[in-house]
């Protein structure tokens, strides 16, 4: 393939570590495409290949990528496909040394990139002790430089580099998910930094093929109408030159791509009405999107600007030991037995609860009226507790635990015996001025040093990057926490007759998690619901939806061209999923929960459906 083409065919096959390792066999059996991409950093990924370095300094990367490559690397050869990917993690020299050697094995003549720069662990004490290190919640300065890991998330211009330069496989470490997408498109269209639209037309395509099959149907509220969602097709972007794109999967795969499918996955994770990355910033008002065929939606319309002066860095410190035990509760009275499970625990405890710097616990299920099997009479208790005292949080909670097995609640029992305590990390989100932190990208023996993006296009934002401004999740604006009618005023009430059904009835949902931040975005099934939703759910209302959130935590952000409002919930996770103990801790289940809560409205609504 070479640059400059009418339309550019890529293909995601990955959306975490751990995703079908068949993904990539399936795009190219089931579909042409030009270039493929996957994602394989998940914020909680950098912290375990920082363990795995630390064992072993030769690793560090996605080794599972290189599972998928081996099963496709000749098809691609052969077909003249490229590859880029994040899978470089915290060392991308050797993942792209250990591509070279699987392409030498194989008995194949492939060049390989990688991309490099943005692992700025060893600076961060120079950069605390400089005060231009922020949190990017608070915009206050970091004061500790004990950080495990530190990477600053770039764009795709070190990519396109790579690309240009004739690399056939491009592996990076921390970019931003979009990126890949974003740096594969410019190069494939021969796009200019300043070309802003653009950009933020592949920035809009690669956020929705980033998480793979879930924006073919897979995590969709609307499960019920997809079919062989088990199978679902990984997604394919085809972005033409003009930066809009159409988004499909192979043919004769399972689920489907539609307009709902599509905003569920622009849904995800977003926290603000503007998207930013490195390269530029995009304006998720201006999202167009059309169904113009079976399993093919266009996108259209998206605008962008320059970038903010500001890199989102994802970092992670040393944390303490969490631990966690459910115990089983069978019929009645549920709430008293697990009260008298939690006493006769932190009985056996000294210091009892107290004990421990953080405890969760949670009362999961209820039985219902005369049940008829065994499932339908339980509920679980979940105890999780952290602490410094790895003893204490391991075995000696634990072992606590199954010690009241005969003096606690009848019909005590657990899911597993004993379990010792885990280490984690404690998440941090940062915000470091682009201008201190370089790229390089490296072909072969060859490797050039980038010039920040804004400096060569001649651009600057001028807005120096405010606190929320993450590149890829910007908690941008609270635009109103109220909708066009405040909580309880008439414009909010129904009148005449009504019903009361659940929300779900209503509107759709995807949920995620950013840091400690949940998001939930809540899109109506037709125009006139949109109208109710937009009018209705103010974040007075959303919150009462979740149980201890309250109404100044949370950020509204409506966005009527998807007929959608975003709602973010601050600190909703606690420090993220590497420290939290909350039992859905990235807030995976958060809008299916919100769409089984009941609303009241017209029955002339309801109608509507």
């Amino acid at each position: 393939m070479t640059g400059h083409q009418k339309v550019v065919r890529i293909g995601s096959m990955s959306g975490f570590l751990g995703d079908r390792l068949s993904a990539g066999v399936e795009l190219l059996e089931s579909a042409e495409v030009d270039i493929l991409t996957g994602d394989w950093l998940a914020e909680l990924t950098m912290t375990i290949l920082e363990r795995q370095r630390r064992k072993d300094p030769s690793r560090g990367y996605a080794n599972l990528f290189l599972t998928q490559l081996e099963q496709i690397l000749g098809t691609c050869a052969d077909r003249g496909i490229r590859v880029v990917s994040n899978a470089g993690g915290l060392n991308p020299p050797g993942a792209a040394q250990a591509v070279e050697k699987m392409a030498e094995r194989l008995g194949l003549s492939m060049t390989v990139g990688h991309v490099s720069g943005d692992d700025i662990h060893d600076r961060v004490p120079n950069l605390v002790a400089d005060g231009v290190l922020l949190d990017a919640d608070t915009g206050e300065p970091i004061t500790s430089d004990a950080a495990l890991v530190a990477n600053a998330y770039l764009g795709g211009w070190p990519i396109v580099n790579c690309l240009e330069r004739g690399a056939d496989i491009v592996v990076t470490g921390r970019v931003t998910d979009a990126a890949l997408i974003v740096g594969a498109t410019a190069w494939a269209h021969g796009w200019a930094q300043s070309d802003w639209n653009r950009l933020a037309g592949a920035v809009v395509a690669g956020h929705v093929v980033e998480c793979g099959a879930q924006a073919t149907g897979g995590n969709f509220a609307g499960f019920s109408g997809i079919e062989r969602i088990e199978t679902a097709g990984f997604p394919i972007a085809e972005i033409r030159a003009d930066g809009s794109s159409v988004i499909t999967k192979g043919e004769g795969t399972g689920g489907a791509v539609t307009v709902d499918t599509v905003t569920a996955q622009l849904l995800y994770e977003i926290q603000g009405r503007e998207y930013l990355n490195p390269d530029v910033v995009t304006d998720l008002r201006s999202i167009r999107l059309k169904q113009i065929g079976r399993d093919r939606v266009e996108i259209s319309g998206t605008t962008g600007r320059a970038p903010t002066s500001t890199l989102k860095v994802s970092m992670a410190y040393p944390g303490a030991f969490r631990n966690a035990m459910t115990l089983v509760i069978t019929g009645r009275d549920p709430e008293a037995k697990a009260e008298l499970a939690e006493r006769a625990v932190w009985s056996r405890i000294p210091g009892g609860r107290d004990a421990f710097a953080d405890v969760d616990v949670s009362l999961l299920g209820r039985p219902v009226e005369d049940p008829q099997t065994f499932g339908e009479s339980i509920s679980m208790l979940r105890i999780a507790v952290a602490g410094d005292d790895e003893r204490l949080v391991g075995r000696g909670f634990s072992s606590a635990v199954v010690e009241t097995g005969l003096s606690s609640y009848p019909g005590f029992f657990t899911t597993t015996p004993p379990t010792p305590a885990v280490g984690y990390a404690v998440y941090q989100p940062a915000l470091v001025p682009a201008d201190l932190v370089t790229a390089y990208a490296t072909v072969g023996d060859d490797t050039v040093k980038m010039a920040p993006v804004g400096a060569t296009a001649g651009v600057s934002s001028g807005d120096g990057g405010r606190p929320h401004d993450h590149h890829g999740d910007n908690n941008d604006s609270n635009e109103g926490g109220r909708g066009r009618g405040a909580a309880g005023s008439p414009a909010n009430d129904a009148s005449g007759p009504t019903v009361s059904v659940a929300l779900g009835d209503l509107v759709h949902a995807r949920s995620g998690d950013k840091g400690g931040n949940a998001n939930v975005g809540l899109w109506a099934k037709n125009e006139t619901i949109h109208d109710w939703l937009e009018e209705h759910m103010t974040a007075e209302r959303f919150s009462a939806l979740v149980p201890g959130t309250t109404p100044d935590r949370v950020t509204r952000v409506p966005l009527p061209n998807l007929n959608a409002l975003n709602f973010v919930i601050r600190g909703h996770l606690g420090r993220g999923v590497s420290s939290s103990l909350a039992f859905d801790a990235q807030a995976k289940g958060l809008a299916e929960y919100i769409l089984a809560r009941h609303v009241t409205v017209s029955t002339d609504l309801v109608e509507e459906r």
